[in-house]
């Protein structure tokens, strides 16, 4: 590989980076412009310690199951 395909390969390769950025964010300000008729993209990241830890789930569960009538 010469020095004109390297370059030309980094080129292309930026380029359909940024292309593919584009298309996201077009998708997304679309989606959010008709989000009356559905739920709108929200981008968030889940926060430390929100999700239960195994331990609790099945304390849950297990007095789920007792109370549960029979």
């Amino acid at each position: 590989m010469d020095i004109d395909q390297a370059a030309n390969f980094l080129a292309g390769s930026i380029l359909i980076g940024i292309g593919f950025i584009v298309i996201c964010t077009v998708v997304i300000t679309i989606n959010n412009l008709f989000s009356k008729y559905w739920k709108p993209i929200e981008w968030s990241w889940p926060e430390y310690g929100k999700f239960a830890p195994y331990e609790e789930l099945v304390k849950k569960e297990s007095k789920n199951d007792q109370t549960a009538p029979k």
